[in-house]
């Protein structure tokens, strides 16, 4: 590890884990349980399937890419990320920041099975038209690579299901099916159906469609939402002794946890000692929608999410003890000549335009494209931020900026707060600046960026450490109301650090972006691209 990375741990301050009067009973207890949220971060419509002694998950990442991103773990409390179902997605230059965005669209939901040998990978963008065609990937292992194996019709929210008899379906919408041809290349016309209705308390979609079976049963998993006095955002399962139907409907999970809301939306899996486990996922405001994780159990042949209560639980029994300690968001000290696996580019980066081997040990961005604000800027490289609390660092060359060029640390999101250094002339500038996009409705046009600087300083040298500090922490007694704020602090010398700027309120908003907040490396020019920017490191701690 390079001395650079080494002098950032030396100095920057990491969050305290726990109280000290609690550390020890606490340190303890964690060892031995899985604490909720399971992951604290943004890992939307969660998927999971067991291979052997391996759980795989796949989330929602959307307009981010490499797209579908698969984690492994073995004990459903140290996940790592392993592979991506896709580089790029291709079918629009929206996918480039070219002619629109894909903002908040993309990769959704995606489905992951494992059969006869082979995963397999169903999903449908939230787009309309030809972009909204759903793909079907297969690999031999979860880690890639994948295959394309066909394009069809869109299904919203899909889920891909093998049958015993070797039939192939599709469950998608509220509540419809389809058959799918043996060898995945189309649907099965004249197969449509729909197999319940819903209740007309119900009046928003029920979606998240998850089918299982199990004990000869079949099993569809949706979240539920619900308008009704007394009731509230839940998981529902319909259940059939034949795929076709008749379903009848049990709610399985009406639960909130931590304070906030009710939570919706998951999957449930089996260990490999036939305990079974409920995998869903909540809002929680800034930091984005995490998951937890909870038993299920089998009562009267309906799978029952929570403990004995039907609650969320606070702590669960790992599957196996004496796991590794994995994680899904690292430090990097750039000295791979790979990406690593923890990092997702805002939209398909521009691969000519970033290297990790022109400086060795060191993560070059260069500007490609003049733009007018960083929500059109290619090669914004991100990883999610996580709660209760975390941190994030990185240390900057700027040497060979240009005029009009533009660069930074970020918490990104479609109400972004930054450290943004900008070239004028031949002067440099730190500012703490707050920025917040407008989309339109069909395209995701970038229509407007209001941007405001809050502080700024003149930089008389050309190498800056940049720091972010995230806090998620609910307010006092749990739940919405608590801090949600990015403080921004730079250093000159590495070692003595300067808060510039307000407290900034982290914000997620589903009609814009629809992803929790993401720490951001940026560089891009307003008027003549061919500069650039050198990243020596990118360093991580998190509260836990």
């Amino acid at each position: 590890m390079k001395r650079t990375l080494f002098c950032l741990l030396a100095v920057m301050p990491l969050l305290p884990l726990v109280q000290k009067a609690e550390a020890a009973d606490y340190e303890t207890l964690s060892m031995e349980k899985i604490e909720n949220p399971m992951l604290w971060a943004d890992v939307p419509d969660p998927d999971v399937v067991r291979v052997g002694d391996t759980f795989y998950m796949v989330s929602t990442t959307m307009h981010l890419m490499p797209g579908a991103p698969v984690m492994a773990s073995q004990d459903l409390k140290n996940w790592e990320t392993v592979g991506y179902i896709f580089d790029r997605l291709t079918d629009s230059p929206k996918y480039d920041l070219l002619q629109g965005t894909a903002y908040g669209r993309g990769q959704w939901a995606t489905s992951l099975k494992y059969h006869n040998g082979r995963f397999y990978a169903l999903m449908a963008p939230n787009e309309g038209g030809e972009m909204g065609r759903t793909y079907i990937f297969t690999a031999e292992k979860a880690e890639g690579p994948w295959t394309l194996v066909s394009r069809m019709r869109h299904f919203h929210d899909c889920s891909l299901f093998f049958d015993d008899d070797g039939r192939v379906y599709v469950f998608y919408g509220t509540g419809e099916m389809m058959e799918l041809k043996s060898d995945l290349s189309d649907v099965i016309e004249g197969t449509h159906r729909r197999i319940f209705q819903r209740e007309a308390d119900e009046r928003g979609l029920l979606e998240g469609s998850r089918m299982i079976k199990h004990g000869g049963r079949y099993y569809l998993l949706m979240i539920s939402h619900v308008y009704a006095p007394g009731k509230h955002r839940r998981e529902v399962c319909y259940r059939a002794d034949n795929v076709q139907g008749p379903y009848e409907k049990q709610v399985i999970l009406e639960s909130p946890f931590g304070g906030f809301s009710y939570e919706a939306q998951g999957t449930i899996v089996d260990s490999p000692d036939g305990d079974w486990y409920g995998i869903i996922f909540q809002d929680r405001g800034g930091v984005g929608r995490v998951l937890t994780v909870m038993p299920c159990r089998w009562i009267n042949g309906w799978p029952m999410l929570g403990d004995e209560d039907g609650k969320v639980p606070e702590r669960v029994r790992p599957v196996v003890a004496g796991q590794p300690e994995g994680a899904i968001v690292k430090s990097d000290d750039f000295s791979s000549d790979k990406l690593g696996l923890h990092w997702q580019w805002n939209h398909n980066p521009v691969n000519e335009a970033w290297s990790l081997k022109e400086r060795e040990g060191w993560l070059r961005l260069k500007t490609s494209r003049v733009v007018d604000n960083l929500y059109l800027a290619p090669n914004t490289l991100t990883q999610r931020m996580e709660g209760p609390a975390c941190s994030g660092a990185v240390v900057m060359d700027l040497a060979k900026m240009r005029d009009g060029d533009r660069a930074g640390f970020a918490a990104f999101n479609s109400t972004t707060g930054a450290l943004l250094i900008k070239k004028i002339g031949k002067k440099l500038t730190l500012e703490m600046s707050e920025q917040s996009v407008t989309l339109s409705e069909r395209d995701k046009e970038v229509t407007a960026v209001e941007e405001k600087t809050v502080e700024s300083v003149a930089l008389q040298q050309t190498k800056v450490w940049l720091r972010i500090d995230a806090d998620f922490r609910p307010a006092e007694g749990g739940g919405y109301g608590g801090k949600d704020t990015a403080r921004f602090y730079y250093s000159l010398d590495g070692e003595t650090w300067t808060k510039i700027g307000n407290d900034y309120r982290l914000l997620f908003d589903w009609q814009r972006f629809f992803m929790g907040s993401k720490f951001g490396i940026f560089c891009y020019a307003t008027k003549k691209k061919g500069g650039y920017v050198d990243v020596d490191a990118f360093l991580y701690s998190r509260e836990k």
